[in-house]
């Protein structure tokens, strides 16, 4: 189990362009209905939330193999976010300009995280 440098997940890019993700996603959901507040709605956000935290948790976890399987999990729920948007966008009558902010926001996080997790992977046999 190969150990992780020491510093503080709040250090990283990833982690915090995905705390504005999350923060996008607060203020997008509020205009929609609020009978989704239960539904797609609370989804939205628990996606946009699991992303930060299982990166937070990972990077906390102080093995590289852990910090893998965090991101990977953090991958998944922006996958998740990622899909829900796209229902949304067709449900909800609210402009496709207001999702902007967050999709390109979205669409960075996945990016820098699937390069995280290839580099963390790529080295993780180089060490082997």
């Amino acid at each position: 189990m190969n150990k992780i440098p020491l510093f503080s997940y709040k250090e990283l890019i990833v982690w915090q362009r995905s705390v504005e993700l999350a923060k996008s996603v607060y203020f997008l959901t509020r205009d929609f209905p609020s009978e989704e507040r239960f539904g797609l709605i609370s989804q939205i956000r628990r996606s946009a939330i699991s992303i930060p935290s299982n990166i937070a948790e990972g990077r906390s976890r102080g093995t590289r193999l852990d910090f893998i399987r965090f991101l990977k999990i953090a991958y998944g729920s922006g996958a998740e976010l990622e899909t829900q948007i796209e229902i949304a966008k067709e449900v909800f009558r609210v402009k496709i300009s207001s999702y902007t902010k967050t999709e390109t926001l979205l669409g960075e996080v996945m990016k820098m995280l699937n390069v995280m997790i290839k580099r963390m992977n790529s080295d993780s046999i180089k060490a082997n």
